[in-house]
């Protein structure tokens, strides 16, 4: 009896050490393969490497990032926004060779050329993209490698050497005129807009246009008066709803993409009537709601316009100027003129003003264009519509009698 427990216990031992021996033998054999596998040549997006332990280059880690990171200043030939599209010589420029190398722009304003310095050094960008005065600057030099055949001033950091011959590599001097010309087409286009239809369908009828109905439906989610939204309809795409700006706007409303999204509507939505109208009344009340430091309501429908062409940044740089300069920050005819002023270097470079230059001829004229039409709405077209008005004989909100159920 206990001859034939030994026997069974050392059977059992004997077996135990045999699995651990095979254990063991098996995860030798896994590290040996991961380490062949370590010694094979590695695929990359740009080729096949024969070292597979070789660091990639810069210009390799930033298209592995698959962006790049631009550090500018504000400025009619550097950058700015323009109806949410950038915009500057330089950065189409750059956007462009941002193209080529199969990445993504990002921009990051700073301030002043001591700030750009400084953030490249850090590596907290890959390029600097304006033009600098002195480009010749010992300090300028010193932070990394000029990219002399676009006298332009680029700057890359002093380890990305590969980045600065493949910008030296794209470039030609043709490049940048095509840029110029490629540009002046976009503001022609933005200004002179063709009209699909007559500003007013049938004037002894009071019909505006053939969309009446859903300005009335949606226009007191903005808490406005119908024609409102008519008039900001017409001055945006002439009452067509297949309209597309060339930075992407869409639809009667003209809104971008990236606010539609926002407004939880779907490309394939975006250029139905209904859906655009409902969307814009609602991108509008926020707007609205934004302003609600300005106390008259007539005056905060001229901020709303404004930041609904302009950008709300742009009119709160605006604001903020006024009250710098002794004005009243909530009356849009003493905030109206620094609109203009954005685009003089002396006031888009003010401490106080954020988002940096403004093209602000275009929206100063929008906001007279639309409460010009606005008004010749309310001569010819009754209120109608319901929900909040500021149409009829002044200009005090007024809730209706009646109730209305909306679909979102």
């Amino acid at each position: 009896m206990f001859n034939s427990q030994l026997s069974s216990i050392f059977l059992y031992l004997c077996t135990a050490f045999i699995m651990k021996r095979a254990y063991l033998f098996i995860i030798l054999a896994i590290l040996l393969c991961s380490c062949e596998e370590r010694h094979q040549p590695s695929t990359t997006p740009w080729g096949t490497s024969t070292d597979g332990n070789r660091r990639p280059t810069s210009l390799e880690s930033l298209q592995s990032a698959g962006e790049m990171i631009v550090l500018t200043v504000s400025g009619p030939d550097s950058y700015f926004d323009y109806h949410g599209r950038g915009m500057g010589t330089q950065y189409l420029m750059i956007e462009e060779f941002a193209k080529s190398i199969g990445v993504a722009v990002r921009v990051e304003l700073c301030r002043d050329t001591t700030e750009m310095l400084s953030r490249l050094a850090q590596g907290d960008g890959d390029v600097i993209s304006c033009q600098i005065k002195n480009p010749n600057d010992e300090c300028f030099l010193s932070c990394g490698h000029r990219v002399d055949s676009l006298h332009t001033s680029w700057l890359v950091r002093a380890d990305e050497e590969d980045l600065a011959k493949a910008v030296d590599n794209w470039y030609n001097p043709s490049r940048l005129s095509q840029i110029v010309e490629k540009e002046q087409h976009y503001y022609s286009r933005q200004l002179i807009r063709p009209r699909v239809g007559a500003p007013v369908l049938n004037a002894a009828k009071g019909t505006i246009s053939r969309y009446d109905a859903l300005f009335q439906r949606y226009a007191s989610l903005c808490r406005a008066d119908w024609r409102l939204l008519a008039a900001i309809s017409y001055q945006e795409s002439g009452f067509d709803p297949q309209a597309t700006s060339w930075a992407g706007a869409c639809g009667l409303m003209q809104l971008m993409p990236a606010t539609a999204r926002h407004l939880g509507i779907s490309i394939s939505q975006i250029y139905d009537p209904e859906t655009n109208i409902s969307g814009a009344a609602r991108l509008l009340a926020r707007l609205f709601s934004s302003f609600s430091d300005v106390p008259n309501a007539d005056e905060r429908v001229s901020f709303t316009l404004a930041a609904y062409n302009g950008g709300s940044g742009h009119v709160r740089d605006a604001m903020s100027l006024a009250r710098k300069h002794g004005g009243n920050a909530t009356r849009w005819s003493e905030v109206a003129p620094y609109i203009l002023r954005l685009s003089e270097p002396r006031f888009y470079l003010d401490p106080v003003v954020r988002n940096g230059y403004m093209r602000g001829t275009e929206t100063y004229n929008y906001v007279i264009a639309v409460r010009n039409r606005w008004n010749q709405y309310r001569g010819m077209a009754p209120a109608g519509g319901g929900g909040f008005s500021l149409g009829g004989g002044d200009a005090t909100p007024r809730r209706s009698n009646k109730n209305h159920r909306f679909r979102q």
